[in-house]
């Protein structure tokens, strides 16, 4: 198998590495390991994966999971219609056939009966069986199951179970270093690399403010956000204020001391 390339090719989604990342999904891939990747809000994990399954041109399935998904929604189900019944394949099902990744971010947030399916994927067997049709699809060698959540979410009714969790080869992202975070700015926002490093100088301010209770920090997506309203020539304040301050905080006492943060970078 070919190794990954330094280069990107110019429809190649743009992912900047940060480690040894890129070379981890491969090697997991070809050998048919399945990979969980833990991190932040607005990280890098989704732009990761499209990036990798461009790399390694295969098929992509993003399953973006949520307190209602269960496994059927993943497998597949019968459905009745003019013509009768007849079944349709999930989105889990179709990246098996097809030999492609399945993506589910924040994995915990499903239902626990999706566990049930995942865990034949995700050991030796590599299997999905799909108990309505008494099929069981064996997965083909170009097939990769990938998880995302964000540990900071996790608590004991959300969490992931060991028994789940050590099937996977696990990927730890955090927010770039601060030149990586401003290339990153610069190109996604369309912007000159002065005004993403003026707002990555922000962002990391931000994230030092630990005294408040903010759930999340500014994320890298958050501040692309920021950079790309004042690149098309918004209000400095006034682009702060929708794209950071307001989206970490309902409290209004803590968004007016953002916003303090905020004057001293763009005041």
């Amino acid at each position: 198998m070919n190794a990954i390339h330094t280069l990107q090719h110019p429809d190649e989604p743009f992912y900047q590495p940060q480690d040894n990342e890129q070379a981890l999904f491969e090697q997991a891939w070809h050998h048919g390991m399945p990979v969980l990747i833990k991190g932040p809000t607005g990280c890098g994990k989704t732009r990761f994966v499209q990036h990798m399954a461009h790399r390694l041109k295969l098929p992509l399935y993003t399953v973006a999971c949520h307190d209602d998904l269960s496994a059927a929604d993943l497998v597949g189900r019968h459905l009745i219609g003019a013509q009768g019944t007849w079944w349709q394949d999930g989105p889990l099902t179709r990246a098996v056939r097809e030999g492609g990744i399945c993506y589910l971010d924040e994995v915990v947030e499903a239902r626990q009966d999706t566990a049930v399916v995942l865990h034949p994927l995700a050991d030796d067997r590599r299997q999905l069986y799909l108990e309505r049709t008494g099929e069981v699809l064996q997965a083909p060698p170009s097939f990769m199951l990938v998880v995302s959540y964000n540990p900071g979410y996790q608590n004991l009714l959300k969490g992931m179970k060991p028994s789940t969790r050590q099937r996977f080869v696990a990927m730890r992202f955090g927010y770039p270093a601060v030149a990586d975070e401003e290339r990153i700015v610069a190109r996604e926002a369309g912007v000159d690399i002065a005004l993403a490093a003026q707002v990555v100088r922000l962002g990391q301010a931000l994230r030092r403010l630990d005294q408040h209770d903010l759930e999340e920090v500014a994320s890298t997506r958050l501040l692309i956000f920021a950079a790309r309203m004042i690149g098309s020539g918004m209000d400095p304040r006034q682009a702060c204020l929708a794209c950071l301050a307001e989206p970490l905080s309902d409290d209004p006492q803590t968004v007016a001391a953002l916003m303090d943060v905020v004057d001293v970078h763009f005041g």
